[in-house]
């Protein structure tokens, strides 16, 4: 497989990361936790098929406990975090919070041993702040404290997804076959939690149940498989810048469904955060 097309297929990945924010609306009422093991377990059993039929399913027993169980807790910890955050808070504003991912990443790589810091990185970072500043205030509809615990798991799920994306710096390139085994695992964990801290509810008719499947077979499904593809096969450095691209595409999915009103001050938010980790990453470049 030739660099770019493995670039290209990673990037679709971004494309479906951008429809996570609407199809987790549309599968309301289920509770996070659920929504997890429901998802991953669709995810899941992609993989294991995919696997099954390329025959790389024996290159599963290679993989070093210690790289399931990291990638097990990436994947279900971001996951739980980020549905709980669109539960109970606006999905355009919790998702462009949690979308400060990609600029914690390259904040938080200035800092690894042979990194610097320059100041590009601390431009950006302060940029991408004021967008989810703009949120939290409530920008022309003013404060609304009703929302902070959403806010605050958005934010939550940025810092866990960047320091484990980070992380994994510290881990050799795993087969993607593996990335099945983190999603059965996730899925598996989160049911006795569900059960413990959660009144199960289904999804509520045809869109609920589409929603959730969408979500199982391709954001929280598909996505992971082609992004692992990209990421170690393709040019990491254009994933990356492509990613910022995911706050702007997710917000304008969300009204263009109807889901979110448009306004001036959600375009704002959505310009800093992604422009902030736009200005970090040309910081890294030089």
């Amino acid at each position: 497989m030739s660099p770019l097309r493995a670039t290209a297929i990673g990037f679709v990945a971004v494309l479906l990361w951008a429809l996570l924010a609407l199809l987790t609306v549309g599968s309301a009422p289920v509770p996070p936790l659920q929504l997890n093991a429901m998802c991953f377990g669709i995810g899941g059993a992609l993989g294991l098929v995919w696997s099954g039929a390329t025959g790389g399913l024996h290159r599963l027993r290679a993989v070093p406990l210690r790289v399931y169980l990291f990638g097990t807790l990436g994947l279900f910890g971001y996951h739980a975090l980020y549905f709980s955050a669109l539960r109970l808070a606006p999905a355009a504003e919790a998702g462009l919070i949690a979308y400060l991912w990609p600029l914690l990443i390259v904040v938080f790589s200035g800092l690894l041993p042979g990194e610097r810091l320059r100041a590009g990185h601390i431009v950006g970072a302060v940029t991408g702040f004021l967008g989810a500043a703009l949120i939290i205030s409530g920008g022309s509809t003013g404060f609304q404290a009703a929302y902070l615990p959403g806010y605050g798991l958005a934010l939550v799920c940025a810092l866990f997804w960047s320091g484990y994306s980070i992380g994994s710096r510290r881990f050799g390139a795993a087969p993607t076959d593996s990335v099945a085994v983190f999603c059965i695992a996730s899925a598996v964990l989160s049911v006795p939690l569900h059960l413990a801290f959660e009144v199960t509810q289904w999804p509520v008719g045809t869109t609920g149940w589409a929603s959730t499947v969408a979500l199982g077979l391709g954001p929280v499904g598909l996505a992971f498989y082609v992004w692992d593809i990209g990421v170690k096969r393709g040019d990491i450095q254009m994933l990356g810048t492509a990613s910022y691209a995911a706050p702007l595409l997710s917000t304008l999915v969300l009204v263009m469904a109807g889901v979110t009103q448009a306004s001036w001050s959600l375009a704002a938010a959505a310009v800093l955060v992604t422009g902030g980790a736009v200005i970090a990453a040309r910081a890294s470049f030089h």
